[in-house]
């Protein structure tokens, strides 16, 4: 990896959660105790990689990455489809391409705040 925010970590089966329940509305406050970490998978020539780039200027309570990390992926797919969202990118990206979801908002405790997370819009363009 090139860019030193950036941690990956492998894909993880997929949630069988259906609801959107750890989505929450952000509130002000929400924005000053919550760390916002963007998604994507990477296209290797033999496998993609769930990618989550770091904030430089992470909350202190993060004290384990690969907990957060985890938390990030279980968040994504709660909100994803995993299998569409994956073919989607194995099928459309580029090898070597980063193809980006979205944002997950996240405090220590766990809470999820926010998440911007959608399938990427790739239709060979």
């Amino acid at each position: 990896m090139t860019d030193p925010d950036e941690t990956a970590s492998e894909t993880a089966p997929a949630s069988n959660a259906t609801d959107d329940a750890a989505a929450t509305e952000p509130s002000p406050d929400d924005a000053t105790d919550a760390d916002t970490f963007r998604v994507g998978i990477h296209v290797t020539e033999t496998e993609l990689r769930f990618v989550v780039n770091v904030p430089s200027d992470i909350d202190s309570g993060w004290t384990d990455p690969d907990a957060f990390q985890r938390l990030v992926e279980r968040v994504t797919w709660e909100q994803l489809d995993q299998r569409e969202t994956l073919q989607t990118v194995a099928t459309d990206a580029a090898e070597g391409e980063t193809v980006f979801l979205g944002t997950v908002t996240l405090r220590p405790d766990e809470t999820v705040v926010d998440h911007t997370l959608r399938v990427p819009p790739l239709d060979g363009a």
